[in-house]
């Protein structure tokens, strides 16, 4: 199979992405408005017949000082990932990108490589010896996963460091899912854990109520968003980051993202961000005051955004990333702990993997990159 890559207008992209049930957020035209501070570029790989059969999209940052760029696709490109002549799809987009002035290309194949329930992750946590997510026997392994591995290892691809749980600008390895698909909500709402349920009815009983909001909320979403900062030790994103990324998600697609509030007599207590594509609904970001945690403002809000997406039609809820420490001391502890609540499932991605067009410039990004 023959293919050819070029550039493609953002209706082609769009209208692509459209057809597929499922496709990440960040592989959508309008993710390139969001990430304003970098040059983007619409791909296309089309097949012998002139078909469009994969896309990507590709954010590129300027080194400071020459006119060479880091090439990034976050969780893309959007191909046949389990493709027997994998290289025919990668090669052309590595010289694509060498021309357009890349340096070194980054991606991240969204490809899931093992998956553990709630249940095995339980045990895994009462088991003295297990320190991280590894430790524990994986529910479901993909072997095409490996595949896709030793081929991209075999073309010179280099996998990138862990990003952690996504915090910055690296994409997480580890997520947490809720599977939708095939199952009722009663079924989804029996699988959380007594302390979820437990919360859920508290908040309803204390009169918790969860209210979609708009762009003009974004303000009062900062406020709480800015107490977590402080609270989790995190550098916040600035207002204009959402409200940028409201009205470019939102003006593609008026379903795109959403804003949910907890509230309890009047108060906010607790914030989110929801994000859709296709059959694929994801919590991007959350936030919540120190106050009124005694009602599980959090617990209402999830419960009524997991509802909102199985009437969406989602095949799965995504939590996002997780850390795949299962050590009761790491701070991030806390973040599985309530995921798993959920009584989902933990995932592992591929991760993100470099090629460097340029083995010296690259080499110099990565000690750049180290100094921030």
């Amino acid at each position: 199979m023959s293919l050819t890559l070029r550039t493609i207008s953002r209706e082609q992209h769009l209208a692509y992405i459209q057809s597929l049930p499922v496709a990440s957020h960040m592989q959508v035209p309008a993710w390139a408005d969001v990430k304003a501070e970098w040059r983007s570029e619409s791909l296309g790989w089309f097949d012998r017949t002139g078909e469009l059969v994969g896309v990507g999209l590709v954010l590129y940052r300027q080194l400071p000082k020459v006119k060479r760029y880091l090439a990034y696709l976050p969780e893309g490109p959007v191909i046949n990932w389990f493709a027997p002549n994998l290289e025919d799809w990668i090669k052309p987009m590595l010289a694509h990108l060498k021309q357009q002035g890349a340096f070194s290309v980054k991606m991240g194949p969204p490809v899931i490589i093992r998956r553990w329930e709630a249940g095995s992750i339980k045990q895994g946590i009462q088991n003295p010896d297990v320190k991280r997510l590894r430790d524990i026997e994986a529910d479901f392994i993909e072997p095409r996963a490996f595949e896709v591995a030793d081929k991209l290892r075999r073309m010179g691809w280099q996998q990138g460091e862990d990003g952690g749980a996504g915090f910055g600008d690296v994409q997480p390895r580890y997520v947490f899912q809720v599977p939708l698909a095939g199952r009722s909500l009663e079924e989804v709402h029996k699988n959380l854990n007594q302390l979820w349920r437990r919360n859920i009815k508290k908040a309803e009983k204390a009169g918790v109520e969860v209210v979609q909001g708009g762009y003009h909320d974004l303000e009062e979403w900062q406020r709480l968003y800015e107490i977590t900062a402080v609270r989790d030790h995190f550098r916040p994103r600035p207002l204009s980051y959402f409200q940028r990324m409201w009205t470019a998600l939102n003006t593609e697609d008026p379903n795109r993202m959403r804003l949910y509030f907890a509230r309890h007599n009047g108060v906010n207590l607790s914030a989110a961000t929801m994000l859709v594509v296709g059959g694929h609904v994801w919590y991007s970001y959350g936030a919540s005051d120190n106050i009124g945690r005694e009602v599980r403002p959090s617990n209402a809000m999830q419960w009524r955004m997991l509802r909102d997406a199985y009437a969406l039609g989602a095949t799965v809820y995504d939590l996002r990333g997780i850390s795949d420490s299962l050590d009761e001391t790491d701070h991030l502890f806390g973040l599985i702990q309530f995921k798993v609540g959920t009584g989902g499932q933990a995932a592992e991605y591929l991760g993100e993997w470099d090629f460097p067009l340029n083995k010296l410039l690259h080499k110099a990004l990565d000690i750049y990159m180290s100094r921030r």
